[in-house]
């Protein structure tokens, strides 16, 4: 039985080298795609984010392979300031290359494959994220995009869409500082949070 399995894989293989070399050269990677997808196949995918980040990424997919660059997501999103676009790319490392947790370094080479402007400081970046809420921990020291980080890059780039947002986050904020009426008040870089938008 296994002989002839084997036997019939390289007859198959044979037919698919075969149709796939009369295609064009630049349409094969998408009918080899579009076939994986049909019979739900997952391919192997290569992503340039670091290695501890692929071994910190949880054993099941969590999102589908969706093929648009780094550099035209960012171009469509249109993020104004450094804390927008590491927001930005944290979104596209979770749902376009499957890395649901991430370091900054992962952060900087993904902005190097959109071919954006170097962050002057990408971990003050990255931070000031955090602090606005866009960012949360996640195990091993990693980040990842919160919800509303979520909402915020799908709202782009509509900026008043965004803006209302960054409003839910604020009011959920303060709502929890209410809350804390024991100890003293604490700010999470609420002077900088108009500057965003």
């Amino acid at each position: 039985m296994a002989e002839e399995d084997h036997a019939l894989s390289a007859e198959v293989l044979q037919q698919v080298i075969a149709a796939l070399s009369k295609a064009e050269p630049s349409s094969r990677s998408k009918i080899l795609q579009t076939a994986a997808t049909f019979f739900e196949i997952r391919p192997a995918v290569v992503s340039s984010a670091s290695s501890l980040s692929q071994q910190s990424k949880p054993s099941g997919e969590f999102s589908e392979d969706r093929s648009i660059s780094p550099k035209d997501f960012i171009h469509d999103k249109v993020p104004q300031t450094d804390i927008e676009r590491v927001t930005c790319l944290a979104y596209y490392l979770t749902h376009y290359r499957a890395t649901p947790h991430f370091k900054t370094l992962d952060i900087s080479k993904l902005n190097t494959d959109a071919a954006q402007v170097k962050f002057s400081n990408a971990a003050w970046s990255v931070e000031n994220a955090a602090k606005k809420g866009l960012l949360v921990p996640a195990p091993q020291g990693h980040k990842q995009i919160s919800s509303f980080g979520e909402k915020f890059v799908l709202a782009l780039p509509n900026r008043d869409a965004a803006k209302e947002v960054l409003a839910n986050i604020r009011k959920k904020r303060r709502t929890k500082k209410a809350d804390n009426s024991d100890g003293p008040e604490i700010s999470t870089a609420e002077s900088t949070e108009d500057s965003l938008i």
